[in-house]
């Protein structure tokens, strides 16, 4: 009696590990990914973000007004930060967050986000989404230098190759076809 109390006490351990292992691999549910973006603060993080980026993109504005003011109305600055705060500010994130949720379910699993919720309710978790923000603005601040080099090497290739182009078309159009003797 004892024996069949213990294989059977065995076989039920084993079948709910299986269970257990059964979901934690099963795909994660639009509640899990829901609770996952709740716990990451998703779209607070979001309204940072936009802070944070809005800052470098002000200074792109003005040094594109100081490099062409003479070609550039008085106002320039003024309403072209004025947009950028518009269009980001504007932009429809709660429906971007429900397009992502999809994307979020095909790959993780309801383990995956299990784990991911573990670590974002922690201290380090927390922290880690409380300084992302300022992370990311001093981290595009310190690249914008190499972007806008990078921006105008590429743009100053682009027009010549254009204007190369140009002229191997005006040459190729300007030519008079040979006649047959």
């Amino acid at each position: 009696m004892n024996r069949l109390l213990i294989v059977s006490v065995l076989a039920l351990a084993t079948c709910s590990s299986g269970l257990a292992q059964q979901t934690a691999d099963s795909p994660a549910t639009k509640e899990d990914i829901q609770k996952y973006f709740q716990v990451t603060h998703a779209r607070q993080m979001m309204d940072q973000m936009v802070d944070a980026m809005l800052k470098p993109l002000h200074q792109m504005i003005h040094e594109q007004y100081l490099k062409d003011k003479d070609k550039l109305p008085a106002d320039f600055e003024e309403r072209m930060s004025k947009r950028m705060d518009e269009m980001l500010r504007g932009m429809p994130w709660d429906e971007m967050l429900d397009a992502e949720l999809p994307a979020f379910q095909k790959h993780l699993t309801k383990g995956d986000v299990d784990s991911l919720l573990a670590f974002y309710s922690s201290p380090t978790g927390q922290k880690m989404l409380r300084e992302m923000p300022a992370m990311m603005s001093e981290a595009m601040e310190s690249m914008m230098p190499i972007l806008r080099k990078y921006m105008d090497t590429v743009s100053d290739r682009v027009q010549q190759e254009v204007a190369q182009m140009m002229k191997e078309s005006e040459k190729k159009g300007g030519a008079v076809p040979a006649t047959p003797n």
